[in-house]
């Protein structure tokens, strides 16, 4: 299947790393360009190279809740490729923890990062999209269900995506398309972190796979390439969607 993703651009936040370089790569990998930002200077060197350099993908270093970072990107992504077609806004996951663990502190630094950094970067986008574009947000299963042990993302997540259904409703006379990717169980770094922090990871990830009905965790490529078709022009009737990626752990409809 033809994805039409050739020559477009995408913005990928958190693309260094986990979903989002899972993303940028199958970007790519069906002749899309991609702008790819990081927190550090070697880790979006790395993926820019990884991805193929000048001409495929532009690193930057950014970090989400820097109120600079929307212009940076979009100059990145213009300078580079000469055009914008969408955003795929990635960030990594907020500190695990309990409501009475976490302080003011780290509550507000999820809260710029996780939550007004992607609100702040969509609203950028946004205004310089045509018919056409996308702009598609990394949310989590707590949209859901709240995850144990994840307050500030069971906070956070379902804001988030309901202000992505709200910005579908206000972009879609423009043309430009919102959709959501709610991951669960794919196999990242975080969530290795999230299953050592039980003190057994395996018992952990024996726990977590036995309500999988696919009995296993997902890839990162499995991911990508969900992103890719739903950032693609494919997906053109596809908007304020909310994609379960999570091998059926979802029961409702």
């Amino acid at each position: 299947m033809d994805l039409e993703l050739k020559d477009r651009v995408y913005i990928v936040t958190g693309g260094t790393r986990g979903l989002g370089r899972a993303a940028a790569r199958e970007l790519v990998a069906d002749g899309a360009r991609v702008v790819v930002s990081g927190r550090s200077e070697k880790s979006v060197a790395a993926a820019e190279e990884e991805l193929g350099g000048p001409g495929r993908a532009v690193g930057v270093a950014a970090d989400n809740a820097d109120t600079g970072t929307p212009d940076r990107l979009i100059a990145a992504a213009r300078d580079a490729f000469k055009r914008l077609d969408g955003v795929f806004i990635s960030v990594g996951g907020p500190p695990a923890g309990t409501s009475d663990t976490i302080d003011d502190d780290q509550w507000r630094a999820a809260f710029e990062s996780v939550f007004l950094g992607a609100v702040r970067l969509s609203r950028a986008v946004a205004a310089e999209l045509g018919e056409g574009g996308v702009i598609g947000f990394v949310l989590s299963s707590s949209v859901y269900e709240p995850v144990p042990g994840l307050a500030i993302s069971n906070a956070l997540r379902p804001g988030l995506a309901g202000y992505a259904k709200n910005l579908s409703n206000e972009l879609g006379p423009r043309g430009i398309r919102v959709v959501g990717l709610v991951p669960a169980h794919i196999e990242t770094d975080r969530v290795r972190e999230l299953d050592a922090r039980t003190g057994d990871a395996d018992a952990a990830r024996e726990r977590a796979t036995a309500g999988v009905p696919l009995r296993r965790y997902g890839t990162p490529d499995e991911f990508g390439r969900s992103a890719a078709f739903l950032l693609s022009p494919a997906a053109s009737y596809l908007t304020g969607v909310m994609l379960s990626i999570d091998g059926g752990v979802r029961r409702g409809f």
